[in-house]
This record gives C-alpha cells, sequence and structure tokens, in this order.
C-alpha cells in the first residue's frame, strides 16, 4: 500500500506541465487530489488523463488573486476535509526578458503569479497544518532561484528569488510545527512555457532536457518520506545544462 494512499493534495498549476505531472502522479499512488489553474480546459483535460476512478477534483483559480485563492481552498478543504500536501507549481514568463525590455505590466503579472501566488497558497494551508501539527509544502521554483539567468530574464529570475526566500523562511517558522516546507530546483523542462521563450526551441533540445514526469518523481520521494525527515532543498536538471 501507497503511504500516500488518502493523502489529501492541492496543486497549483495543475492543468499542465510539472503541475499536472505531480498530480498524475499523486493520482497513482491513491491520493485524493485537487488541482487549480487559470483555464478551465487544462484542468478536465488533466482530469481525464488520470480517469475517472483517479477522482482528480478541479476548479479554476488565478494564484495572483488572495479572493480567489481563498475560494479555491475554501473549497477544496470542503471537498477534501483537509490538505495534507500543497504543491505550489503555477508559474509564467513572458518572451521580452531583459531589463531595458521587460514592460511594468509583466513584471507585475510574473511577481504576481510566481511569487505572491505562492505566498496566498501557504498562508491558506499553514494554519490547518500548524494546528495539525503535521503537513508538507513543494514549491516548484527554478534554478532560475538560484542563478540569474538571462534565458529566464530579470522579472523570472527576481519571482523565483523571492520563491527561494519565501519557502526558506517558512520552513525555519514551522520547523518545530511538524510542517515541513520543500523549495524544488528544476532546470529546463520541457513544458508549455517553453513557448513563451524569445527564440523556439528545437524538438531536439526538448527531447534531451528534463521531462515532467521526472520532476514529479522527485516531489513523489520527498512526499514519501516520514515526518521526521525533511528535505529543505532539491535541485534537478538536465545533464547537459551548466550549473556552476
Amino acid at each position: 500500500m501507497s503511504e500516500l494512499r488518502g493523502k489529501r493534495v492541492v496543486v497549483s498549476g495543475g492543468g499542465t506541465g510539472i503541475g499536472r505531472a505531480i498530480a498524475l502522479a499523486f493520482a497513482r499512488e491513491a491520493a485524493r487530489v485537487a488541482i487549480a489553474g487559470r483555464r478551465e480546459e487544462p484542468l478536465v483535460e488533466t482530469a481525464g488523463i488520470a480517469g475517472a476512478d483517479a477522482g482528480v477534483i478541479f476548479r479554476t483559480c488565478d494564484v495572483a488573486e488572495r479572493s480567489d485563492v481563498d475560494a479555491f481552498f475554501a473549497w477544496a478543504r470542503g471537498e477534501l476535509g483537509g490538505v495534507d500536501i500543497l504543491i505550489h507549481c503555477a508559474g509564467t514568463n513572458a518572451p521580452r526578458r531583459s531589463v531595458a525590455e521587460t514592460t511594468v505590466e509583466d513584471w507585475e503579472t510574473i511577481l504576481r503569479i510566481n511569487a505572491t501566488g505562492g505566498f496566498h497558497c501557504m498562508q491558506a494551508v499553514l494554519p490547518e497544518m500548524r494546528e495539525r501539527r503535521d503537513g508538507l509544502i513543494v514549491c516548484i521554483n527554478s534554478t532560475s532561484g538560484l542563478r540569474s539567468y538571462p534565458l529566464g530574464g530579470v522579472a523570472y529570475c527576481a519571482s523565483k528569488f523571492a520563491l527561494t526566500a519565501l519557502g526558506r523562511l517558512a520552513a525555519h517558522e514551522v520547523r518545530e510545527e511538524g510542517v515541513r516546507v520543500t523549495n524544488i530546483y528544476p532546470g529546463e523542462v520541457e513544458t508549455p512555457i517553453l513557448d513563451r521563450r524569445p527564440v523556439p526551441v528545437s524538438a531536439e533540445h526538448r527531447a534531451r532536457i528534463l521531462q515532467p514526469e521526472d520532476v514529479a518523481a522527485m516531489v513523489l520521494a520527498v512526499a514519501k518520506l516520514p515526518p521526521r525527515a525533511h528535505v529543505a532543498e532539491l535541485l534537478i536538471k538536465p545533464t547537459t545544462q551548466e550549473f556552476i
């Protein structure tokens, strides 16, 4: 029997890419999964891939909007009875990424979704986890949250550095209360966000970088550890990607 059977899991950004792979991985472990995303169609598709027996439930939610987040988690708690595991995976980027070219609108959108969205979701689940003295939060970050890569761009890197700080400080605050917070830093991953790059990504390149299932496998490994074990941070990248 899986250690994750019956666990109540929420995945933000669960409609596509890494979030979808994580949601499906938990569903295969017999966890109860609720997914959130800004667009309903990808959520419907993810639930369909999981299959009717998996019972993946979904509701649209823009994590940048606090009222949306509050409504989503009120619904999720009603449907699941609580949240044992939160995976914050919602994220975005824009094609114009240099300091000179980034618009104020893109800067604010990226920061609000990638960083403030994580803050909203974390605050939504921490009270019940602290009261229960048990819970796991995983922030799907990026190597751009550890190194300032021009490829990611100024707004994306700034948002991911902010998410790094959020995860580290939250983990410090709740370490004596049975709650674990993990930052995972994937390198390049074959996801729809690649379509927003300024230069198109070739099929050959997409094939040799990480696949969403690779990151999902790491999330499951963290989630299966006993409560006494805390993975503070984990970096996973394509073998050929630089990280110095």
